[in-house]
């Protein structure tokens, strides 16, 4: 029985939940697990991880489907162990390799062996806020396995070469009666390749490929946010025999930033102003995201009355939206910040407004007495 906790109670969520509210769900428990905010903290790490491994699952339609019908073995099972699922197709794919292993050579199953793409493959990689924002180009590093230069590929030592399997004759298949029934099976001894390797190259040990690592170029659109992911087609694993490669698939992840908080499509900034200015209005300058400039600003007037906690929306100053259509939010939280120290001639006017704001008489009665002395 699988140890891993259910995935739907990992997020915190209902199993009937919508796309933008377990996007929401995902968010939310990423950013207080997140490694960033919880430095050296193991256990917040392996939780990080858990989320992304929860969203990942939940958030894309097949998978979701398996793991609703059969749970995380239904998974592991669909998935071979954890490595280059592709989806559901990849599950009917693997049911009609039983059938044709079953029925070679009847209605619809035709004889000798099917020539299947490579495995997909997933990486993960880590954008700024900008980048994630205006999009951008990476190279990403993958490890894969690739053609010996040894051997050319073939797997056997140089100056030698494979030879067709002498139990399948190089068909890749054998056949055996039962009873009336002749049923055809993949070769034992050359497990369908239809070859062996008598004499194995040293360099890859008669695989015919070695694993190492490559730069794949990646354009990320603007506006994409952590919890997505990318699909490069043919940059994964190569296929067998020459067959075509699979897909690499791209996880995003975003760094936190020091100047904003992203929700969706909006930013939200945290700004604190001087009592003065939230009492008598002013314009200040509040952080904005730009393409070209970090430290970039724009202005937003304060209402005279301003009280501690107001939030502004700017439309148009938020992050680009991924399909294009405009920006979103920059979202102004205010807090007023109260001196913690005065000077005498601040407190004595401080005082006086303080009075004046009360009504009290003593106020009147000064002025009138000022009045009066001159």
């Amino acid at each position: 029985m699988s140890s891993k906790r259910d995935y739907y109670e990992v997020l915190g969520v209902s199993r009937e939940i919508g796309g933008d509210d377990l996007r929401k769900a995902y968010r939310r428990e990423a950013l207080k697990h997140h490694p960033d905010r919880n430095p050296g903290d193991t256990a917040a790490e392996s939780k990080f991880k858990e989320v992304n491994e929860a969203y990942q699952i939940l958030s894309d339609e097949d998978k979701r489907r398996i793991y609703d019908q059969f749970g995380h073995a239904g998974l592991e099972s669909a998935m071979g162990g954890g490595a280059g699922f592709g989806g559901i197709t990849d599950v009917f794919a693997h049911m009609q390799d039983i059938f044709e292993e079953m029925f070679s050579g009847g209605a619809g199953f035709p004889g000798g062996g099917r020539s299947r793409r490579g495995s997909d493959m997933r990486v993960q990689t880590r954008l700024t806020l900008r980048e994630a924002a205006f999009g951008c180009k990476r190279e990403v590093s993958v490890r894969a396995p690739f053609p010996c230069d040894e051997c050319g590929g073939s797997g056997a030592k140089a100056g030698t070469k494979p030879e067709a399997c002498s139990q399948c004759r190089g068909s890749g298949q054998v056949s055996n009666a039962r009873g009336f029934v002749m049923f055809t099976t993949t070769c034992p001894r050359c497990r369908g390749a239809g070859r062996v390797v008598k004499t194995p190259c040293p360099t890859c040990a008669g695989h015919g490929a070695v694993e190492r690592t490559r730069k794949v170029t990646v354009t990320f659109p603007a506006g994409i946010d952590a919890g997505q992911r990318l699909r490069v087609p043919g940059q994964g694993m190569p296929g067998p025999g020459g067959a075509a490669a699979g897909d690499l698939y791209v996880e995003i992840d975003v760094e936190a930033d020091a100047r904003f908080e992203r929700d969706g499509g909006d930013l939200i900034a945290r700004v604190r102003i001087p009592f003065t200015d939230a009492a008598l209005g002013a314009e200040i300058r509040v952080p904005a995201l730009d393409a070209q400039d970090e430290s970039a600003t724009v202005p937003l007037a304060i209402p005279a009355g301003t009280q501690s906690g107001a939030v502004f929306q700017m439309k148009g100053h938020g992050l680009p939206r991924l399909d294009g259509r405009g920006r979103g939010s920059l979202v102004v939280a205010v807090q007023v910040d109260v001196p913690s120290a005065l000077t005498q001639r601040a407190r004595e006017l401080l005082e006086q407004l303080r009075c004046e704001l009360r009504g009290d008489e003593s106020v009147e009665r000064e002025g009138k007495r000022a009045a009066a002395g001159k």
